[in-house]
């Protein structure tokens, strides 16, 4: 007889779950095995396929077994919801799937599929989780795919994260999900383009310490104030978005430390000549954000 007891996953068996319905889509009584969920929701389904796609329902009856009459199978009770459950098998079954509009749903799935050992679903999953609107939630995108070990989605997610502020609190509890290998390769990632971008703009040709501070033309004394503050303007906005695409596209162009640098002038009367090259400098800050890593 097979005890239950020991296998991980099932609660108990019996031969009729009170007060359970058949699933319309797992109902045809000549399946041989009922599973349910843990909302009572009942799932007739052919032991062959569970044993064909499953690691865990192979094992399981491997184990010897009690006699049951084939028109009363005995009921496997999972830890599953119906919803997960319904999920699973439609994919093992090869039947129109249901669509996955949540990482919520998709955590659970991805949990059902790793514990009985079921690659057809993770990989099922893997493709969908690349479409919308899944695709759109760069954070629980990359937690799943560093945690499924899936290289190339996660290097997309850690690139579309690029336009997140991830120090923002919003963002934290899915943070401290992620394994600590995951979290510091995308800390490192967003830190690395900030830095990156700090290092160049305290190099030539731009301002830097070791800058004559003085007009090129007249010699007069300059204390480049206003390009010190539209350099730490720069700095900062890659801190919260390190895509970088808010600098270039708006914020060299409309911040008031860009206007005020671009606009300044040598303080000598008789001088006044411009101090920096707006259009050098943009193009020099837009290829240094473009050579910036991408990906973890």
């Amino acid at each position: 007889m097979m005890e239950t007891e020991s296998v991980p996953g099932v609660m108990a068996l019996a031969n009729m779950m009170n007060g359970g319905a058949f699933h319309t889509s797992f109902s045809s009584p000549d399946a041989d095995v009922i599973l349910g969920a843990k909302d009572h929701t009942l799932f007739r389904i052919h032991s062959w396929t569970l044993k064909t796609t499953s690691g865990w329902f192979r094992s399981l009856f491997s184990m010897p077994q009690r006699s049951s009459s084939p028109n009363h199978p005995e009921t496997i009770n999972l830890d599953e919801d119906s919803r997960t459950l319904e999920s699973l098998l439609l994919m093992i079954c090869g039947l129109p799937i249901n669509p996955l509009i949540s990482y919520d749903e998709v955590d659970a799935l991805l949990f059902a599929a790793e514990k009985y050992e079921m690659p057809g679903p993770i990989s099922l999953v893997r493709v969908l989780i690349m479409t919308p609107p899944l695709l759109g939630q760069p954070l629980r995108l990359y937690a799943a795919a560093t945690r499924c070990g899936w290289e190339e989605e996660a290097k997309h997610a850690s690139s579309q994260s690029l336009a997140l502020n991830i120090y923002a609190p919003e963002y934290q509890p899915i943070l401290r999900k992620l394994h600590t290998g995951a979290v510091l390769d995308l800390l490192n990632l967003h830190r690395d383009r900030r830095e990156g971008i700090r290092k160049r703009l305290d190099e030539q040709p731009f301002v830097t310490g070791t800058t004559m501070l003085s007009c090129p033309r007249c010699r007069c004394k300059i204390d480049h104030h206003t390009w010190r503050e539209l350099k730490y303007r720069v700095v900062m906005e890659m801190d919260v978005r390190p895509l970088g695409d808010t600098i270039v596209d708006v914020g060299l162009t409309d911040w008031p430390e860009a206007i005020a640098c671009w606009d300044a002038k040598c303080p000598n009367a008789e001088c006044t000549c411009l101090l920096y090259d707006k259009v050098e400098s943009l193009r020099l800050i837009r290829d240094c954000i473009n050579s910036l890593p991408k990906t973890t």
